[in-house]
């Protein structure tokens, strides 16, 4: 819902959202699965996107929504995360990399 929010201020018809995030799900089943695996192997390789990329972009979508007026607490609580694993040390990781953050407090360690 936030997407369409957001494509909306940005005068995105929902329809075209719709078209392009249809695409972006068919990515999850093997992100899934990867990340499974990853965290299973506890070893988060950022050989197709890091962590330090994602705070990137979420600052990015951060700023966007809040320049819109639309309320941005889910990005930011996500944020939070991302900022917490960078500061741990694993800005170079992938993406999987934070469930151990949320586990163990910010410590980062399985």
């Amino acid at each position: 819902m936030h997407a369409f929010a957001l494509a909306s201020a940005e005068g995105i018809e929902p329809e075209r959202l719709a078209a392009l995030a249809t695409g972006i799900g068919g990515l999850l089943p093997e992100m899934i699965t990867r990340f499974a695996q990853q965290i299973r192997a506890d070893h988060y390789p950022g050989d197709r996107s890091t962590i330090a990329s994602a705070a990137s972009g979420i600052t990015h979508l951060i700023n966007t929504a809040t320049s819109h007026g639309i309320d941005a607490a889910m990005l930011t609580a996500a944020k939070a995360v991302i900022d917490r694993a960078i500061a741990d040390g694993y800005g170079a990781d992938g993406l999987a990399r934070p469930a151990n953050v949320l586990n163990k407090g910010g410590t980062g360690t399985a």
